[in-house]
C-alpha cells in the first residue's frame, strides 16, 4: 500500500503530484526546486542558494518519512546550465558525505518557475 508523504517544511507541489510516495520501505521524492518553504519564492537568484534550498527541502520530506540523507540511494539533478555543475556538486557534497547515492545530472531547457536546479531522490529504510 502506498502512502503519501507531505510536510509544510517543504514547498507544496506545483501541480497534481505528491511531495513523495512511500511504497513499502522505498520513498520516491518528487523533484524539489530551490524554493523557500515559508514564502514559496526562490531562496536566492544563484544556483548555490537554490541547490542548498532544494536539498533542505528533500531533507524535510525525508524527515517526515522517518528517514534522512543516509537513506538516499539515488538522486537526479536537473540543471539549467551544465556550467553550474562544479558549484552544485560542491554544495551537494555538503549533504552527502559518505556512501554517496548513485546520481544522474542533466542540463535541461527549462525548469518550473525558471529555476536553476531541481533535485529528486529515492530513499530506502
Amino acid at each position: 500500500m502506498n502512502k503519501v508523504i507531505s510536510t509544510k517544511n517543504a514547498p507544496g507541489a506545483l501541480g497534481p503530484y505528491s511531495q513523495a510516495i512511500l511504497a513499502g520501505d522505498t520513498l520516491y521524492c518528487s523533484g524539489q526546486l530551490g524554493l523557500d518553504a515559508a514564502t514559496g519564492e526562490f531562496a536566492g537568484d544563484d544556483v548555490v542558494s537554490q541547490t542548498e534550498a532544494a536539498l533542505k527541502n528533500l531533507g524535510a520530506i525525508l524527515k517526515e518519512a522517518g528517514m534522512d540523507y543516509t537513506n538516499v540511494v539515488k538522486t537526479t539533478v536537473l540543471l539549467s546550465s551544465m556550467g553550474d555543475f562544479a558549484v552544485v556538486n560542491a554544495k551537494y557534497a555538503e549533504f552527502f558525505k559518505e556512501n554517496c547515492p548513485a546520481r544522474c545530472a542533466y542540463e535541461v531547457a527549462c525548469l518550473p518557475k525558471n529555476g536553476l536546479v531541481e533535485i529528486d531522490c529515492i530513499a530506502v529504510k
